[in-house]
């Protein structure tokens, strides 16, 4: 069996390596940007990875979703506090979403796989 979670991992790390060395500061700054986004402040970092997860979902970015889904379940976020989430991502996106949810949900299966592993 693939683990779609290294997979993920591994092609992301190899192209933002890529993709950094170009050293344009535009996407440097974004990409710093973006890390200190999700960084605890007057929210903490589940609230804000939740909000990233809709945000991602409605967008229809699952590459973004795997992120966001990922860091979640680093940050202690349960399967019921996910869906509930998806299920507001749902409310807001439409039923064009459907598809990003249901692979969301796949993911979250093999995140809890591969971690089992571990």
């Amino acid at each position: 069996m693939s683990d779609i979670v290294k997979e993920f991992n591994d092609y992301r790390a190899k192209m933002n390596d890529k993709i950094l060395a170009d050293n344009n500061k535009i996407v440097k700054r974004i990409f710093n940007l973006d890390t200190n986004a999700f960084q605890a402040g007057a929210l903490d970092k589940k609230t804000k990875e939740l909000l990233g997860l809709v945000a991602s979902t409605v967008l229809r970015c699952d590459d973004c979703v795997k992120y966001h889904l990922e860091a979640s379940y680093n940050e202690g976020i349960t399967k019921e506090e996910i869906s509930e989430a998806l299920g507001i991502a749902t409310l807001v996106g439409g039923t064009i979403v459907i598809p990003h949810l249901r692979r969301a949900h796949e993911y979250w299966d093999a995140i809890e796989h591969h971690n089992s592993q571990g």
